[in-house]
């Protein structure tokens, strides 16, 4: 499924771009196409993106600068981060992107407060490395973690494997740096865990797809370096034991459990298939498995012996059939590949229709049920692919072709099978978008879930902010 862009662009002032360049430098802004190309290039290759150009702003104030003239000039704009997004929301539509690249400075680390503050344009892996030279983590972590920037991560709240004990990007931020509609600035990056002073205003912009305003800095939170983590890949016959290891594994750990990702058969056996590196940890092909973490700050935790109990007695109680424990580094990165290659080995399999779905965690095993029954039921021959954050109930759940079926065939159902999925979502009280936000693909979701009064406000807070809709318009709303 391609979705063109704007062929023609629209008229810019004389002398436009020429004025960007001012503020930005010669090194600050790219016109040739086969530099564009790389900014224009959606991740999923649905969209076509199209640009008069890129500008690359260094500091907040060349970003202040930029948008009070585009905003003068009544040119849109598009923010883009690492452009790693899967929901189109940094496709230029023949906006002006403003790239976040250059601005990628630590601009403090406060070890004793717990936290760091940064510019938009840092890479998510340079921050966790950053935190870690300080003893102390940045648990945000997702598969785009080297090349995605924390601008991106706030404006989709993104999420990732360690929701379940950390947060999401939302709740990791205690202040921001905004540059608004009309050019002025915003400085509210505040360190402070307690400021009871008024709208949390920052709480607009997280998850906004810079659709309110251009994040330029941010105070993210930290936590102690964990000195001790466990790691089990353990076989489930059903689907509904991962209720109750996950109740377990968090009573048993005291709450030290930092990851329960469910990965199905079919996504190992698609990893297998196509990423020569991936291993199956088990001597016996079961239908389920999971991985299961729990982290602990104290070297001598305990948690090695409660993650041994803790497997003991589910496998006593028949909830766990198999189950296999890291016992080193290495061993711990190649279960946590299985996990990773999966999301890798689909492409080569085929089309896939992919949805990011949460539903409250008591109903994870009852919405694969009955999502695959209206998936299969609707296309017969599919092939579910259920996986994903059960411990935060996002279920990553993706439909690959029927085997031998045609790519582009089975692609041009995306509306009418994402619909079947939707409507199950919708009656166990969930969301069609857990963690990779609306962008240009779900804004018909979006108008069609949201009650009207929920539309009327977001209208309303867009309204306010950007009168003129030059903020990354058709995103969102």
């Amino acid at each position: 499924m391609s979705i063109a862009a704007k062929d023609i662009l629209p008229p810019l002032p004389a002398g436009f771009l020429d004025k960007l360049a001012e503020i930005v430098g010669d090194a600050g802004i790219i016109t040739d196409p086969a530099d564009m190309a790389p900014y224009l290039e959606e991740t999923r290759g649905l969209y076509e993106g199209a640009s008069p150009a890129i500008v690359r702003p260094a500091s907040t104030r060349e970003v202040a600068d930029l948008v009070r003239t585009c905003a003068q000039a009544n040119a849109a704009m598009v923010p883009l981060g690492g452009n790693t997004g899967l929901c189109g929301g940094g496709v230029a539509n023949g906006e002006v992107i403003v790239s976040l690249a250059r601005m990628n400075k630590v601009r403090a680390v406060d070890p004793f407060n717990y936290t760091m503050t940064v510019d938009a344009g840092c890479i998510l892996a340079n921050l966790q490395q950053v935190a870690a030279d300080n003893d102390r983590l940045f648990p945000l972590s997702l598969g785009a973690e080297g090349s995605c920037q924390i601008g991106g991560n706030l404006s989709t709240n993104a999420g990732g494997t360690s929701v379940l004990r950390y947060g999401n990007a939302r709740e990791l931020a205690l202040g921001l740096e905004v540059v608004l509609p009309d050019g002025q600035i915003w400085d509210g990056l505040t360190a402070l865990r307690k400021d009871n002073t008024g709208y949390d205003l920052k709480q607009l912009f997280i998850g906004a797809e810079g659709t309110l305003g251009i994040i330029t800095g941010a105070v993210m939170k930290l936590f102690p370096l964990p000195r001790e983590r466990h790691t089990a890949f353990v076989a489930i016959d059903k689907v509904d034991s991962v209720l109750e290891l996950l109740s377990r594994a968090r009573r048993i750990s005291a709450d030290a459990v930092s990851t329960f990702e469910l990965i199905p058969r079919i996504g190992l056996d698609l990893s297998l298939k196509h990423i020569p590196e991936t291993i199956d940890p088990l001597a016996d092909r079961h239908e389920w498995y999971a991985l299961i973490e729990f982290e602990s700050g104290d070297a001598g935790s305990g948690l090695g012996d409660a993650m041994e109990g803790y497997l003991a007695a589910a496998l006593e109680d028949g909830l766990v059939v198999d189950a296999a424990i890291a016992q080193s580094e290495a061993q711990r990165q190649q279960l946590w590949f299985i996990r990773e290659a999966m999301v890798l080995a689909q492409a080569p399999e085929g089309a896939s229709i992919k949805n990011d779905i949460s539903v409250p965690i008591s109903q994870v095993p009852e919405f694969i049920r009955r999502a695959d029954a209206a998936a299969t039921a609707r296309c017969p021959g599919v092939r579910p692919v259920a996986f994903g954050h059960i411990g935060d109930g996002n279920v990553h759940y993706n439909l690959q072709q029927p085997v031998g079926a045609d790519d582009a065939a089975f692609l041009a159902r995306w509306d009418e099978l994402t619909e079947a999925v939707i409507d199950v979502v919708r009656d166990l009280g969930g969301s069609f978008s857990a963690e990779h936000g609306i962008g240009l693909l779900k804004v018909r979701e979006l108008a069609d879930f949201k009650s009207a009064v929920e539309m009327d406000l977001m209208r309303t807070v867009k309204n306010a902010l950007d009168p003129k809709g030059l903020m990354n318009p058709g995103k969102v709303l």
